[in-house]
């Protein structure tokens, strides 16, 4: 499916005032001038909206999805990426900490917003992202129009990096069940990835269990940035991720692209037989 590439400057209350640039990514078919489609809100890692992660939306987009791509760092600096280098680096994880989680949120609520007022969106939204931006997309899911979230994560929740004096709530929201009945979670965590150890990969993953949320946890053999296909330092596996691709378009097309109306229960009861 074709796409096409389109920006939005929308104004922003929190942190500092002023606007984020919105990237959209969408399908581009004259012939059907009334066609509609999902959204998905793709967040970035600290360099903004890169090389990959802009090819990681627009393989989204040709499955059919509208994405939106939030410029994270609208309070620091303009809209353009940041290079993958170590002054790039050192920048982008300044601003992750100063930025704050009240504005991060804000952020998300903006990019879902700007999908719903779409007229060629249905209004039924994916969010994911990489790094930064799996820890993202997971609080982005907080959002009741979230139906399913697939987060390639790499961000340390359990000790609270996200944000301004190290304020990240996201474990504490979950506990108290924001998650509960909000769609359909999957994280990915690398299991050589250093900036998320079994530690908390463990706490995540009981915290989790322990809501009560529809989650597919993976630890899959990989690096740091291995979805990556610039700059990772010898640590993208383009094999490993085609085949999470895969599985992230499968939950999305059963959850997003269709409507399977609300839940009506819980889980039936299982039997144990072979």
């Amino acid at each position: 499916m074709l796409i096409k590439t389109s920006y939005r400057d929308v104004p922003t209350k929190s942190g500092k005032p002023g606007t984020i640039r919105i990237y959209i990514i969408e399908p581009s078919l004259p012939s059907y001038p009334q066609a509609k489609f999902p959204g998905c809100v793709v967040f970035s890692e600290i360099y903004q909206v890169t090389g990959p992660v802009e090819r990681f939306a627009s393989n989204i987009a040709s499955e059919g999805y509208i994405v939106a791509l939030p410029s994270s760092f609208h309070e620091f600096e303009g809209p353009e990426a940041i290079p993958y280098d170590t002054e790039g680096t050192d920048r982008g994880n300044r601003y992750k900490a100063e930025k704050t989680v009240e504005a991060y949120d804000e952020d998300a609520t903006l990019s879902v917003d700007l999908l719903m007022s779409l007229e060629n969106c249905t209004g039924r939204i994916a969010s994911t992202g990489m790094c930064l931006g799996g820890h993202l997309a997971l609080r982005c899911a907080f959002d009741p129009r979230i139906q399913a979230t697939f987060g390639y994560f790499a961000t340390d929740v359990h000790s609270a990096t996200l944000g301004a004096g190290q304020s990240d709530d996201t474990l504490i929201k979950i506990k108290n069940g924001d998650l509960s009945g909000k769609g359909e979670i999957t994280l990915v965590f690398g299991k050589q990835d250093t900036h998320v150890d079994r530690k908390a990969r463990t706490l995540i993953r009981e915290t989790l269990d322990d809501a009560g949320v529809t989650c597919t946890f993976m630890e899959v053999q990989a690096q740091h940035a291995f979805i990556r296909d610039e700059s990772s330092k010898g640590r993208w596996d383009a094999a490993l991720s085609r085949s999470l691709f895969a599985i992230m378009m499968e939950q999305f097309n059963r959850l997003v692209a269709r409507d399977l109306g609300p839940v009506k229960g819980g889980q039936a009861k299982l039997e144990h037989v072979c």
